[in-house]
Formats: structure tokens, C-alpha cells, sequence
């Protein structure tokens, strides 16, 4: 019998529907190639919901969403919603309630797209960050004191706690292991300032790494390991850290892989339900213009195949992807790709056929 997932859909605001739909596009032909069947749920969350009726996220969306195989999400953003209200109350809300407690971030250069890494290529930017995505300074715990006045006080606490860090740990040693390149694994804190929440992180790290014989471990702090990245990338294969100081490493990475046009991440709970979604924002001003890349929103759904563990479809659409890269993309931005949206998606599409093709032969 043909599997079937059942996909929540959040195309979101600006240009997020407009990626989502070539993202559907090669999941279709994935799925039909690997013989197994995808259905779409669209959720009509973001911006203009919040606009028209006040309403971020519906306690009803949340329990159908933990019944999904997984949500696929363009992106979330508007221009007339204050910042932070939809981050906050859709985004970090998602993560919270339904426990998508990992935060995956894979920084891989592919052959044809430019770094400003001097002297690098695909063969020395090639590792995955796991950031912890639901405790440390994201918790919102803190608070103010004689707020407005010139004697004000504002605290922001990092919360961390050994069952959070520890399965996170845990799970980017797993992960280490799966991915099976140099099975080595960097810690990346500042246990020279922060001594008590990295003294947690590091302890932790320390204890279960000889569970682990097969891989590796060393330590960095995080400002060192912002200048190696840049420096020597290739001297990481997973980088695991606290969610804050993940947030801010793997901007990095995604520009040092060739910028927010290719760079995709997943929200994981490996007990759950998972989020995927391209790290760009909805570039608002490009709305309904068919001009933006659909690269990140793409390479999202592949990452999406294959926590679904259907490895074949997922390495399908990265194949075509690489292929568009190589072959046919002008530039990564928006307007400059020789390409529209759906044109792009239309090129990654014929890839995927052309596979299959060449494997039927």
C-alpha cells in the first residue's frame, strides 16, 4: 500500500506562498517518483489573518497541527504588524507547544553558488548546526522594574535545564553519527563568562560523550568559533549550542554557504511533529512580482523528506537543486536569477524527471 503524510501548510505572509507553492511543486514529483502519496493542509496564519480578525495562533490550530506528519512554512513577516507579535506569537509559539525542541541548520556550499570565503569551496563548507530551540534567553522569563523612568530595570534570564540540554546533546550526537562524515562534534558556549549555564552545557557534553566512543569531541568558545567558521570552516563537521548563541551562528553560516537565497532549517521534535521553512524573511516588497528565489523554500522540503526518512525523494530534489545552481541560476537575488519564481521551480521539477529518467535506463 502506498504511505501517505498528511502536510500542514503555512504559507504566510509577502512572498512565503509564492516559494511554498515550487516547494509543493517538487515534493509532488518527488513523492510520485518514490511512490508515496503527500496531502496538503493550507493554515491561513500570519499577517493579514492578525490583521482581520486579532487572532496569531488558535489554541484549535495548535491540537490539529500536533496530528500532521509535518508543517511546511513559507515565511512570517508584514509590514503593518508590529515586530514581534507574529515571531512571538506564531513562530516561538509553534516551537513551544508542540516541543520542537531541536533547531537544525544545515551550511552546505553548493558547486556554482558564490561565498565571500575567500579561497573556499563546497568541499570545506560542509557541517550542520543543532541549536537548541526552546530554552536559554527565548523562554521570555524576566521582566521590568520602574519601567519608563531613568532608574529602569530590564531582565532577560537564560533558562537552561538538564533534561532540555541534555536531549539536545543527545540528539546532535545521534545525529553525528548519522551523518557519518568526520563523526566530530564542537561544543560551542562561553563557559569563561557564562559559568553557570555553560558549566551546564559543558558538564553535560562531558558525562554522555563516552556513550559516544565513535565520535570525536572538542570545545569553542562562541566568539572563536565565529572566526573559524569564517577562518577555517572546514574544521566542523556539527556544531551544537544554546539557543541564542545558535540563532546568531547560523546567520553566519547561511551567508558563508552563498546567503538567505539557499539557506533552509527545521524546527525538530524528534517525538513529534517538525517545522520546515526557508530562513529568509517574507520580503514584502517583492510580493506577487514572481521575482524571488525559491531555492531556501525548496531545499527546506528536501530536509523535510528526510525527517520523514524518505531519503530517495529528499535526495531527488537536492540532485535538482544542485543541477538549477550549476546550470542555470544567474544570481541568488531576487530579480537577477534569469529565472522567475515559478520558472526556477519549473527547472528543478524537469531535474527531478530527468533523474528518474536516467535511473529507468
Amino acid at each position: 500500500m502506498t504511505k501517505t503524510y498528511t502536510i500542514a501548510v503555512i504559507p504566510g505572509d509577502g512572498t512565503g506562498p509564492e516559494v511554498v507553492a515550487e516547494g509543493i511543486k517538487a515534493l509532488k514529483v518527488a513523492s510520485e517518483i518514490e511512490n508515496f502519496s503527500v496531502t496538503f493542509v493550507p493554515y491561513d496564519l500570519g499577517g493579514e489573518r492578525y490583521l482581520r480578525t486579532g487572532e496569531t495562533l488558535p489554541a484549535s490550530a495548535v491540537d490539529e497541527l500536533r496530528r500532521m506528519d509535518a508543517i511546511y512554512l513559507g515565511a512570517i513577516g508584514h509590514p503593518d504588524v508590529k515586530p514581534g507579535i507574529l515571531e512571538k506569537g506564531i513562530l516561538l509559539s509553534l516551537r513551544f507547544e508542540l516541543d520542537q525542541y531541536i533547531n537544525l541548520r544545515p551550511v552546505k556550499l553548493y558547486p556554482g553558488v558564490e561565498t565571500p570565503l575567500k579561497e573556499k569551496g563546497p568541499e570545506e563548507i560542509d557541517f550542520v548546526v543543532v541549536r537548541e530551540n526552546t530554552e536559554g534567553l527565548y523562554t521570555g522569563s524576566g521582566g521590568f522594574l520602574k519601567k519608563g523612568t531613568p532608574h529602569e530595570v530590564a531582565i532577560q534570564e537564560s533558562i537552561n535545564t538538564r533534561m532540555g540540554v541534555e536531549r539536545c546533546l543527545r540528539y546532535a550526537f545521534n545525529f553525528c553519527r548519522r551523518r557519518d562524515k568526520e563523526r566530530k562534534l564542537t561544543l560551542c558556549g562561553k563557559t569563561n563568562v557564562l559559568t553557570f549555564a555553560f558549566d551546564l552545557w559543558e558538564r553535560t557534553f562531558r558525562e554522555i560523550s563516552p556513550e559516544y566512543p565513535d565520535v570525536s569531541t572538542d570545545y569553542a568558545h562562541v566568539d572563536a568559533t565565529c572566526m573559524w567558521m569564517v577562518k577555517n570552516p572546514e574544521w566542523f563537521d556539527v556544531i551544537v549550542t544554546d539557543n541564542m548563541f545558535g540563532d546568531i551562528i547560523t546567520d553566519l553560516g547561511a551567508m558563508i554557504q552563498g546567503g538567505m537565497g539557499v539557506a533552509a532549517g527545521g524546527n525538530i521534535n524528534p517525538e513529534g511533529v517538525s517545522m520546515f521553512e526557508p530562513i529568509g524573511g517574507s520580503a514584502p516588497k517583492y510580493t506577487g512580482k514572481n521575482m524571488i528565489n525559491p531555492i531556501a523554500a525548496i531545499c527546506a522540503a528536501q530536509m523535510m523528506l528526510e525527517e520523514l526518512e524518505e531519503y530517495k525523494a529528499a535526495q531527488r530534489i537536492e540532485k535538482a537543486v544542485m543541477k538549477v545552481l550549476a546550470r542555470d541560476l544567474k544570481s541568488l537575488s531576487a530579480g537577477k536569477m534569469g529565472y522567475t519564481t515559478s520558472e526556477v521551480g519549473d527547472l528543478v521539477k524537469k531535474y527531478i524527471l530527468g533523474g528518474a529518467k536516467e535511473d529507468s535506463a
